[in-house]
């Protein structure tokens, strides 16, 4: 068997996302977002990062509050409920923060042609649109059998994707299920991956249901056991999103004061992924726990 990649939160992200790297997250959209990452991300005081992935919800706007980011390369920046981010919003108006802007498309064709090996992905997407003047990933080609017009989307290899799944085993083989996103083609573009999973099971539990195999283990550099870990964004058959933590903290990130007070309380004041869930406390947890279960039908992997 080969090696148990399983370590702690906080030593993945010192091994593998040092200052400068490029991490692409929040990758399967509004669910399975990587928040206990992102949280020790701010709490290492990493800087100069590259964020990339196409709808991060808050956890973006989070970490350029942390002074963690200098550029952004995502097609949105803020929180699905309130609307755009305010540290996002500021780090633009003043100039802080580089923005590389994407449609949900491009960014995945990107990282389509990342995982492939190939220098850009050709597609319709985008054309007659703005991006153009202020992407330089974006260029308008000729096809060379059609001739149509298309548009040439530049490759995008992060040097680290971090992925949250329902489970995995301690080799890096993951299952997961939902909204995949852009999960799978980032988890191939990237150079290094960190999984954190909801559970921990055994590999003959992966094996058994092959089809939800979203990561193979010798893609992957690092496994962390991290329930609740992508709390307050909901995960598939575990736990529903928590509007209210999105509220609050639209209310609590007006101003970078406001933003200051809630890193401390949410994040420098917790020195682990778990003193987070014990300030959740289990009656908001059970307000969130999964109430109407819908199984997927049985298959037969028989030969």
């Amino acid at each position: 068997m080969p090696d148990s990649k399983l370590i702690s939160l906080s030593e993945s992200i010192q091994r593998f996302l040092p200052d400068d790297s490029s991490v692409a997250m929040g990758l399967s959209l509004e669910s399975l977002i990587p928040f206990a990452a992102a949280h020790e991300i701010i709490r290492q005081r990493k800087r100069n990062l590259c964020l990339i992935g196409p709808i991060s919800d808050a956890m973006f706007d989070q970490v350029i509050g942390a002074g963690c980011v200098r550029q952004i390369k995502a097609a949105w920046v803020g929180n699905v409920i309130t609307g755009s981010g305010y540290n996002f919003r500021r780090g633009i108006e003043t100039g802080t923060l580089k923005i590389e802007d994407h449609s949900n498309l491009t960014l995945a064709m990107a990282l389509r042609a990342g995982a492939m090996g190939v220098s850009f992905m050709p597609t319709r997407t985008a054309l007659g649109s703005d991006l153009f003047k202020t992407n330089p990933g974006l260029k308008a080609i000729t096809c060379p059998f059609t001739a149509d017009r298309l548009t040439a989307v530049a490759a995008i290899n992060p040097d680290v994707a971090i992925l949250h799944v329902q489970r995995a085993d301690e080799y890096g083989n993951t299952n997961t299920w939902g909204n995949l996103g852009v999960t799978r083609d980032a988890c191939l573009a990237s150079r290094h991956v960190i999984i954190t999973a909801e559970e921990i099971v055994s590999p003959d539990h992966i094996s058994a249901d092959p089809n939800r195999v979203i990561t193979p283990g010798f893609r992957v550099d690092a496994v962390v056991h991290s329930p609740w870990g992508a709390h307050p964004s909901p995960v598939p058959g575990c736990y529903n999103r928590d509007h209210q933590a999105f509220i609050d903290y639209r209310n609590d990130s007006k101003t970078a004061t406001l933003f200051t007070n809630w890193q401390h309380r949410w994040v420098d004041h917790i020195g682990s992924h778990h003193e987070y869930i014990d300030l959740l406390g289990p009656k908001r947890m059970a307000g969130l726990a999964i109430k109407n279960h819908v199984f997927s039908e049985p298959v037969d992997y028989g030969y």
